[in-house]
């Protein structure tokens, strides 16, 4: 451990200020003449052309939802429509700089950042190579519906009726969308043109774009990243959490110099003054000028300038200086976009929350009216020019629309024909290719780490000559997870690992020992306690390219993180149409003796939701071969660890933990006992319970029992179970979390569904009881025990002459427990 950072008594008590800088409101004040003669005529008649691009669309979503119709195109849309109709030149002016490389992260009212994205990209890019991506993105079905339906002599005319249709397509839940109709409206991307996930998530994309600017810091890569958020968003703790991640001191100070920077991300917050009709200014915060909120976060005020939204010019002219701090590794950036939404919140929205003369007053500023105006009186386009680019975009947007409802070209996907479409868009299964991957750049080469070296020196296996051997003579299940991550970072160095106390400390549980030694800081961090912006940037980290493994330091705090984990990190490959892979892994530990907040299992519960990968080994060789597994793979993967199982050598697989890096394939049981008369599977710890029940259930009642080591959630393999319960016609499930909304009654129901005549006996399950966690003098009444099990075969699967049961509730339902209302 080395000591970076010296905390002086002495600086810390004497007396002086802070002094806060100050902050520009509404400073743009550049003449047209001098816009024109730095971008050019073209450029200038472009902006204008994709405001009205950006409406025109917007406009077409309104009137089908409205009024089932768009110029003679009828057509219901379903599903939601975010309007930003007013705040077309936010859009475009955040974009107008933006090319391919640089990645915007938007909101569930983005439709219009992703056309002005799209439209940036498209002028910017060469035309060669935009084919190339349209053609290959899905196979490149929407490029073969667009050549043969939408074509056009132009190169960037054909480029944007691409965008129009993917756009309309997603939009309408078509195949031929951007995401084949899985993420729609409010979730559209194509990182091919620097388009990144949209969130319906308030806030969402605040860490994930912060990750993202992690990702190009780290990795050095070109470009920056725009979290494009609302201003109702800056109530949220995540967007918080994401502001002070992205300004972390070590970022510019402690990294070393060819890491060293601050995140090159803009927070563009899109301020038009509503939640949905709750007002921040005035009411829900505390702020006058939203820009006021960048003072809390750095020295630098976070280079916060509130603007007017509603000047393109003004929004460009931020957005380069934004590029001047991000480039020069000064970030983060924050700006202020005043705007107004004309349209409702939604098209259903009657606007009761406003008045009719405030909408008025923003209306006679039209953004679009107002910037045409301009222009044609500083003779840079013709008076008629507006008309003729209105009536292109109509032209535009109506084309892409006729085709993208065109049920013949434009199909939806049969989720119900083929129920594996949406396995196969959940989990790819697949993994990475070693060979080609970048060997990890260490501090030490790995025959020189001492503590692998230290590790290297005990016995494989927990058992010699029949006695078992302590954790100082044995490979541990810890030293076992040291090993993968270890082996797997020096094979691959996209692998970047940060939690709370992971460097000097040695991670919780001493679990990363011996890290800090071997890998430098720009692979291994201290993230602040912010667990929503932990898993968060690691989603974002792995969506740019990354390999992110992350950690919270306890299951309980899976609720700090529950939106990122849940939201994003398991949505956005399904969201793909799996078009996109977020290889990342979350370690987190299962406590004991901790009590309420601090013991909880939570395994069943991330299990209900689809996208995640859980992993929950129970022995050494298991957690290593896992753990190896899921950094190889390309889905996203929750590895829960006990802690009652860090000191816990290897005592059930005879060959020990192999030396080498040996994947277990996720989603096989294991059998770890044999047995004919009945069928025991755990979950987790309980394993070494199960085998001393099993133990004695052979000794004292002669009945010889199967244990069957789950080893994953999910994915989960039935088959070898299903064998097992067809041999022995009995079932018991036993896990440590609570047994109501235990995953072992998934297990149950379908084993009851699939075995039904093999079984001679309810399948039982068992799990903690339906109480918070008490402290450890009693815990032990609150998880399974031996005991509780063997009174589980006695009272629910066969009757165990005499066997005395416990006093009080066992740890399975029946229909009076009283435990069951808790």
């Amino acid at each position: 451990m080395v000591k970076e950072l010296l905390i002086d008594p002495a600086d810390i008590r004497r007396p002086g200020e802070l002094r806060l800088g100050t902050i520009p409101v509404n400073a743009y004040a550049t003449p047209l003449a001098t816009e024109r003669e730095r971008y050019g005529d073209a450029a200038l008649e472009r902006i204008g052309r994709d405001m009205l691009l950006v409406r025109e669309f917007e406009l077409m979503l309104n009137a089908v939802k409205r009024e089932g119709a768009y110029l003679g195109v009828d057509y219901t849309h379903l599903g939601p429509a975010h309007l930003s109709i007013g705040q077309e030149a936010q859009a475009v002016g955040q974009a107008f700089t933006l090319d391919a490389r640089d990645k915007v992260f938007g909101s569930h009212r983005s439709h219009g950042e992703v056309v002005a994205k799209g439209l940036s990209a498209i002028a910017k890019a060469d035309a060669a190579q935009l084919q190339d991506h349209f053609s290959t993105w899905a196979g490149g079905e929407a490029w073969r519906v667009v050549r043969d339906r939408l074509d056009a002599d132009d190169p960037e005319q054909l480029a944007i009726n691409y965008l129009m249709y993917g756009m309309a397509a997603e939009t309408f839940g078509r195949r031929t969308g951007f995401n084949r109709g899985l993420g729609g409206s409010m979730h559209a991307f194509f990182p091919p043109l620097g388009i990144y996930p949209n969130n319906a998530i308030v806030g969402g994309s605040a860490p994930l774009a912060t990750g993202a600017a992690l990702y190009n810091r780290l990795r050095r890569q070109d470009g920056i990243v725009v979290a494009s958020i609302g201003d109702a968003s800056t109530g949220t703790g995540p967007v918080w959490e994401s502001f002070n991640f992205a300004s972390m001191s070590q970022l510019t100070g402690l990294m070393d110099e060819s890491h060293r920077g601050g995140l090159p991300v803009v927070f563009f917050i899109v301020n038009n003054f509503y939640g949905m009709g709750g007002q921040p200014i005035g009411e829900t915060m505390a702020f006058e000028r939203l820009s006021r909120i960048g003072a809390g976060v750095n020295p630098q005020s976070m280079h916060a300038q509130s603007i007017d939204g509603n000047d393109p010019f003004a929004v460009i002219d931020a957005m380069r200086d934004a590029r001047e701090h991000l480039e020069a590794g000064t970030g983060p950036v924050l700006i202020d976009c005043q705007t107004y939404r004309l349209s409702g919140h939604s098209p259903s929205d009657s606007s009761s929350y406003r008045s009719k003369e405030e909408v008025d007053a923003w209306a006679k500023g039209d953004p679009i009216d107002r910037y045409f105006s301009r222009l044609v009186d500083e003779g840079v386009i013709a008076d008629g020019r507006h008309q003729e680019l209105k009536t292109w975009a109509e032209h535009t947007v109506r084309a892409a629309l006729e085709v993208a409802i065109d049920p013949h070209v434009s199909p939806r996907m049969r989720l119900r024909d083929d129920p594996q479409v949406m396995a196969g868009v959940t989990f790819n299964h697949t993994t990475v290719d070693l060979e080609a991957a970048p060997a990890g750049e260490t501090t030490v080469p790995l025959e020189e780490l001492p503590h692998l070296q230290a590790i290297a020196k005990k016995s494989r296996t927990g058992v010699a000559e029949g006695a078992a051997l302590s954790g100082a003579k044995a490979v541990t299940f810890r030293d076992a997870i040291f090993e993968a991550i270890v082996l797997s970072t020096a094979a691959d160095d996209r692998i970047t690992l940060w939690g709370e106390e992971n460097r000097d400390w040695g991670g919780s549980f001493g679990v990363y020992r011996g890290l800090t030694e071997f890998l430098p800081r720009h692979r291994l961090f201290n993230s602040p306690i912010s667990e929503a912006a932990i898993i968060g940037t690691g989603v974002g980290f792995a969506l740019s390219g990354g390999r992110p493994l992350v950690e919270l330091m306890y299951a309980d705090f899976i609720g700090r993180a529950g939106d990122e984990l849940f939201n994003q990190m398991a949505k956005w490959q399904p969201m793909s149409g799996g078009l996109v892979q977020l290889p990342m892994v979350v370690r987190i530990s299962v406590g004991a003796k901790y009590g309420a907040q601090h013991s909880q299992d939570w395994s069943s519960m991330a299990a209900t939701v689809p996208g995640l990968k859980i992993v929950f080994p129970a022995t050494a060789r298991d957690a290593k071969g896992l753990l190896i597994a899921a950094l190889r793979g390309n889905d996203p993967v929750l590895f829960f660890e006990s802690q009652r199982l860090y000191d816990q050598p290897e005592i059930v697989h005879p060959d020990g933990v192999p030396i080498g890096a040996e994947p277990t394939p996720i989603g096989l049981p294991n059998i770890v006992r044999e047995g004919s008369d009945l069928t025991v599977l755990t979950v987790g710890a309980t394993l070494y319970r199960a085998l001393d029940a099993a133990k004695r259930l052979s000794e004292e009642h002669g009945i010889e029992t199967e244990v069957i080591d789950a080893r994953s959630l999910v994915p989960f393999e039935y088959e070898l179970l299903l064998a097992s319960v067809r041999k022995t016609g009995r079932l018991l499930c036993a896990s440590d979390a609570n047994l109501r909304g235990s995953w072992l009654h998934t297990v149950a129901s379908t084993v009851t569904a699939e075995a039904f005549d093999d079984l001679d006996a309810p399948v039982t399950v068992l799990g903690a009881r339906n109480w918070i966690a008490p402290p450890a003098e009693l815990e032990w009444e609150y998880f399974i025990t031996p005991e509780d099990i063997i009174d589980a075969v006695h009272e629910r699967i066969v009757p165990l002459p005499g066997h005395a049961v416990q006093p009080g509730r066992g740890a399975w339902a029946v229909p009076d427990d009283s435990t069951m209302g808790i």
